[in-house]
């Protein structure tokens, strides 16, 4: 019997017959097709009749199915890896685990982005993100570590640092924010309090989110003609590129001194941001054994995209 034509009407931006069914079309084709009226008329999607049609006329109109199956691919991984998190969440607060996650990296990185795709699903009751301005008077006269030291996880909470006390590590030094005495009683500090961390119980998590010089100029770029962005811009960006390599010394300072066995350095290659933010949930995912670890989930992250700092690693930043 011939197949009849199936015709298609449009409900809530969703593709249905007139009985109000879904045609022959698989889920991926549905999500693209929900997404296609930019590409396809009203009256080309009213003549479908299976996927294999919808995906031809996509290929007609040199729509990018590849990229677009990447985009959906990661939706779907970052679903289930959220789900993951909250499972680590519920557990850690069963648990009374105190865990704190650091994210650091040049400006542009993408660690706020990261964090928001960590917290999306969370119980915000026990989680925060830290993201400290500018030291009050009366904090610039504390010890340095003191008002970090106040943000340190509860039990049974987990708390994502969006920048830490390793702003005197890079970001003050190379902008002159603290004197060269600061700076050096900072880094010989640092290993100690993050040693009293360890043996108090907090899992301590440091990520380097890493990108090139031209990703960085590219997302700043990115950033100046995008109103939902502009407000991420700064003076001390608009110097980052400038500085490069004041930065880069820095940075590799930080990493010979504070990258040790109870507190490593991970770090992200981060060009790619969507697999930077997948790859990092991996990792945070695979070092904790919490309940019911769904073992069909692909948790062990990228060793392209995630390292351990090491002195003799090729570097894109």
């Amino acid at each position: 019997m011939k197949n009849k034509k199936i015709k298609l009407v449009s409900t809530g931006g969703k593709a249905v017959n007139k009985a109000g069914v879904m045609p022959d079309i698989d889920s991926t084709a549905e999500m693209l097709m929900n997404t296609a009226e930019d590409v396809l008329t009203k009256e080309e999607l009213l003549e479908l009749q299976s996927s294999r049609d919808f995906f031809g006329l996509l290929k007609k109109k040199d729509f990018r199915l590849k990229k677009f199956k990447k985009a959906l691919e990661y939706e779907e991984d970052l679903r289930l890896l959220q789900g993951e998190l909250v499972k680590l969440q519920r557990w850690a607060q069963e648990e009374q685990r105190r865990i704190a996650i650091i994210y650091e990296g040049r400006d542009a990185a993408g660690k706020g982005g990261t964090i928001r795709r960590f917290v999306e699903h969370m119980n915000p009751r026990a989680m925060r993100i830290v993201a400290l301005p500018k030291p009050s008077e009366a904090e610039v006269g504390q010890w340095y570590f003191q008002r970090y030291a106040k943000q340190l996880p509860n039990k049974g909470e987990i708390v994502f640092f969006d920048r830490s006390w390793y702003n005197r590590a890079v970001v003050e030094p190379v902008n002159k924010f603290c004197t060269e005495k600061q700076y050096k009683q900072f880094m010989r500090q640092v290993p100690e309090f993050e040693h009293m961390l360890y043996e108090d119980g907090i899992d301590l998590i440091k990520f380097w989110f890493s990108i090139s010089k031209e990703e960085q100029l590219n997302r700043f770029a990115s950033r100046k003609t995008n109103p939902l962005k502009v407000w991420k811009l700064s003076p001390i960006d608009e110097r980052a590129q400038e500085l490069w390599d004041d930065y880069t010394k820095y940075k590799q300072m930080m990493f010979s001194k504070t990258h040790t066995t109870f507190s490593p350095w991970i770090i992200v290659q981060a060009n790619d941001k969507k697999r930077a933010r997948l790859e990092s949930i991996r990792h945070v995912l695979s070092s904790f054994d919490y309940d019911s670890k769904d073992n069909a989930i692909t948790l062990l992250p990228d060793p392209n995209i995630i390292t351990r700092y090491h002195r003799s690693a090729i570097s894109i930043d």
